[in-house]
């Protein structure tokens, strides 16, 4: 018998003015255990309030959310919440809290010994390249961005979760660290086993992420040269149209 997926999303649904309009219109996905799955569209086609779904920061009006065949709604949010690793663009650290403390919440959060959280804390920051020796006592506000959003990673994957969300979790860093900083995620996925779910703009990163991708437009989950083929086309083109624009001014140069 064939395991249950990671996450189930079944016909979910979200309004915010009270069914006048739909953000999320009978979306259904199914993600797989260790599948690395990257949602992608435009401002407002709700890829963000879907993610938001999956660890219930948003309630869905209808339909189902499964976390590993059983219902998310068996847990108190706050419950669920603490079993899944979150990654948000702005990081959101504690600025009075140590690089150590701020790794440390969650597992405090559920009753961890201290022992096993200052070696959980230690083994993170070698994974994400900030060595505890160096890192583990400074503030946030002494490290850079790229070195923040490492923590923040370092953050979410603190309590061994099975399931990691990510919303636009590169988004504000320069294209060096950026392609450094999605590297560096990838194969901490890959070695940790973890299941990831990205929200992103950018098709490009998406495209050398993830396993697969899913397009959204106006709240709804496009298959993929059917139900929308011209709008899915157009957004798939655009790192080729970027990549040959680059030529051209390389070659006029």
């Amino acid at each position: 018998m064939s395991s249950p997926s990671a996450i189930s999303l079944r016909g979910v649904r979200k309004s915010f003015d009270g069914g006048a309009n739909y953000a999320v219109d009978d979306v259904s996905l199914e993600i797989a255990t260790g599948e690395f799955v990257a949602i992608i569209g435009g401002s407002g086609s709700g890829k963000t309030t879907t993610l938001r779904m999956i660890n219930r920061l948003i309630e869905p009006d209808a339909g189902q959310v499964l976390i590993e065949g059983r219902s998310a709604f068996e847990l108190p949010g706050h419950e669920l919440r603490r079993r899944m690793g979150y990654v948000i663009q702005g990081v959101g650290l504690f600025p009075h809290l140590s690089i150590e403390e701020n790794i440390a919440v969650t597992p405090r959060l559920l009753g961890w010994a201290p022992a096993q959280i200052s070696a959980r804390v230690a083994e993170l920051l070698e994974m994400v390249e900030l060595p505890a020796a160096a890192y583990a006592q400074r503030l946030p506000a002494a490290l850079s961005g790229g070195q923040r959003q490492r923590i923040g990673m370092a953050r979410a994957l603190a309590a061994r979760p099975h399931i990691v969300l990510m919303d636009e979790p590169f988004g504000a860093l320069d294209p060096l660290t950026r392609d450094a900083l999605t590297q560096s995620y990838r194969k901490l996925h890959d070695r940790l086993g973890v299941t990831s779910v990205m929200i992103t703009h950018d098709v490009q990163e998406a495209l050398l992420l993830a396993d697969r991708l899913a397009v959204m437009a106006d709240g709804k989950l496009l298959a993929l040269g059917t139900e929308a083929p011209a709008h899915v086309r157009a957004l798939l083109e655009m790192p080729r149209r970027q990549a040959q624009r680059v030529r051209e001014r390389l070659a006029d140069g």
